[in-house]
């Protein structure tokens, strides 16, 4: 059975009741539950963590480099994480940026990402169904 990465950044724990008018309202949890029933329906596995550090992001995607794609939402390591820009590179997979909100409609510096140019696409301002849509567009993109 194919395997996929999901990977949520900082402050991604506290879903559900940050700014729910920006990021929604449903927990990480319940966005993960979600993950889970679309791969049982596309018959993937999904290994999924969330980390507010970002060694700890870079060592599962080195620990995981056997996987066929990832889906992952850097947040505020989105603008200045050279390192998981590197470390992507280095693993060399299909990989999906996602983000809930729209980024391109929020403040300046969320516009610019530098782990976008090392992903195979984009996906924001969907709320929970950026990932959704992201899993989706990768299972097809590695079939």
């Amino acid at each position: 059975m194919e395997k996929y990465l999901v990977i949520h950044g900082p402050n991604l724990n506290l879903l559900g009741t940050r700014e729910p008018e920006v990021y929604g309202t449903l927990t990480l949890n319940e966005i993960n539950q979600k993950l889970m029933e679309m791969a049982e329906k596309y018959r993937v596995q999904l290994e999924i963590i969330q980390s507010n550090s970002e060694g700890e992001i870079i060592d599962f995607l080195h620990k995981n480099s056997n996987v066929k794609g990832i889906i992952i939402n850097p947040a505020a390591y989105t603008h200045y994480s050279i390192a998981i820009y590197d470390a992507i590179k280095a693993v060399n997979l299909p990989t999906i940026e996602v983000h809930l909100s729209n980024v391109h409609a929020r403040e300046d510096f969320r516009r610019q990402s530098v782990i976008a140019p090392a992903c195979i696409g984009q996906i924001s301002g969907f709320g929970f169904n950026s990932y959704l849509l992201a899993l989706q567009a990768l299972i097809t993109q590695v079939s």
